[in-house]
């Protein structure tokens, strides 16, 4: 399977908000313990209260990509991006063609890590819990 071409991230470029977020599924029905495996690693600017900067985002869309990982699959690739109405949400590169994936109120929630956060995956919410927020 080929694999999107996308420019390379120059860290140096873009403002010191942006941060690397990685996201782990909590303990939900099934997964009393979480799973570790299955995970979203995504970059992204946060501001000083630690929630997604829309007007940075918009200076640097290219730059807020996500990985999407599961066990026994390759990760698949895409984008954070905004929604009309206010929502954010992942769009996925390549030839998957994975739905996007919606964030459950991600324009109030806080990227902190212990903060837990919510994504609609084809249909099902599902909790997901912060448990790194790391600088570029």
């Amino acid at each position: 399977m080929s694999r999107p071409h996308l420019k390379p991230i120059l860290n140096a470029s873009l403002p010191a908000q942006f941060r690397q977020i990685r996201i782990v599924l909590a303990r939900e029905p099934g997964r009393p313990d979480g799973d570790a495996e299955v995970a979203y690693t995504f970059i992204a600017p946060i501001d000083a209260e630690g929630r997604i900067d829309r007007k940075l985002w918009q200076a640097h869309r290219d730059a807020c990509r996500v990985a999407r990982q599961r066990p026994d699959e390759e990760p698949q690739h895409g984008h954070l991006v905004h929604h009309a109405g206010g929502s954010w949400g992942f769009h996925y590169d390549g030839e998957a063609k994975l739905p996007d994936e919606a964030g459950y109120h991600f324009a109030a929630e806080r990227f902190v890590v212990g903060e837990y956060i919510s994504i609609n995956e084809r249909g099902r919410m599902h909790t997901y819990r912060v448990t790194s927020v790391s600088h570029l």
